[in-house]
């Protein structure tokens, strides 16, 4: 599969909340993290800050990871809040320690995210900690979103993740999108 970065000159699509919001809900996010008011995370592939918006009252620190400054130019323009960090770097190696997380999610970008990204996700998360995928599915119908053939299974996300040490313990599949909340194996 070939890795790639949504275009920055087209962020007024990330903004769409109505379009967002059909893919995951604010709600379902939270959930799906279940976190706590002193919880670290991390938002991987932030790009302008849609959800990390949603997940920042309810948790102590929340670190926007993004290979694109012009993303976070973004974010800083519409307003960061006081507990984001916005962090510019690749994901191998992700600039956090190990088992110092909480949860990592990811909205809408696993599909443009490398394995090593999972395998560092796995790194930085604390026992019992969350990974969680929210992505367009490769079942869909491509009608928005990227291309279907740049796009994952829910089958096949798993296996992503079941290869860098993780364990689905959820799974929802719609008709464009699906969601995975996995918790790290103890390091194999």
């Amino acid at each position: 599969m070939d890795y790639h970065t949504f275009p920055v000159e087209n962020a007024d699509r990330l903004e769409d909340a109505p379009a967002r919001y059909r893919s995951l809900s604010a709600e379902e996010l939270v959930w799906a993290i279940s976190p706590d008011p002193d919880d670290a995370v991390v938002d991987l592939g932030s790009g302008t800050g849609f959800y990390t918006d949603d997940v920042a009252p309810h948790v102590g620190r929340v670190h926007a990871v993004d290979v694109q400054s012009g993303m976070h130019d973004r974010y800083r323009a519409n307003g960061v809040p006081d507990n984001v960090s916005l962090v510019l770097s690749d994901t191998d190696p992700l600039p956090f320690d190990d088992d110092a997380m909480d949860a990592v999610y990811t909205t809408n970008t696993f599909h443009e995210l490398p394995q090593t990204a999972v395998t560092e996700s796995a790194r930085v998360l604390r026992p019992g900690g969350r990974f969680v995928v929210a992505d367009w599915s490769a079942e869909g119908r491509g009608e928005r979103g990227p291309p279907l053939d740049q796009r994952h299974s829910a089958d096949s996300a798993g296996a992503v993740l079941d290869d860098a040490g993780f364990e689905v313990t959820f799974e929802a599949v719609r008709p464009e999108t699906f969601l995975l909340v996995a918790s790290p194996e103890r390091h194999r």
